[in-house]
């Protein structure tokens, strides 16, 4: 009785961190939303809003490793490419330059959130060796890994420029 009464608060806690993790992430998408049909954009809101994915993400991804719904491979290699995109945008605003958020970053953005979102809901039925959760999350991890890629060529595009004298 008294395993039965654990595992249903933990679900009932599971069910509100979902609830709030679906929250910020769709507040996410309407504030940016907004803001390019408004044409409210500026530098600071593009860092501020990827910032602010940045730490919904990586906090979400370390509760989840915490209780063992996510890997700790996938959530490294989420947090890993969130840090270095912020460490090349910072270089290039070094000097002067920008990389703007890319359709890559949006898609990987929505297929994290989508996979953090199941991992907190876990399906109670497997898929063949994992559950929905867990292959939702190894295909965010491929569009993550796909959009650090474009990071990447865009960060050296940028650098390569020859720079005022």
């Amino acid at each position: 009785m008294a395993l039965t009464r654990a595992g249903d608060e933990i679900a009932h806690n599971l069910g509100w961190a979902a609830a709030v993790f679906a929250v910020a992430a769709l507040t996410d998408f309407l504030d940016g939303y907004l803001a390019r049909r408004w044409k409210q954009e500026s530098v600071l809101g593009a860092f501020l809003d990827t910032t602010a994915d940045k730490v919904l993400v990586t906090g979400a991804l370390l509760a989840l490793v915490s209780i063992d719904r996510v890997s700790i491979w996938a959530a490294f290699v989420i947090i890993f490419r969130e840090f270095a995109v912020m460490a090349l945008r910072g270089v290039v605003a070094t000097s002067g330059g920008l990389i703007r958020p890319s359709t890559w970053g949006k898609i990987k953005a929505a297929f994290q959130f989508v996979a953090i979102l199941l991992a907190y809901l876990r399906l109670p039925d497997r898929w063949g060796p994992w559950y929905l959760d867990q292959w939702a999350m190894a295909v965010a991890v491929v569009i993550t890994v796909a959009s650090f890629w474009n990071y990447l060529t865009a960060f050296w595009h940028v650098v390569r420029k020859p720079q005022p004298a």
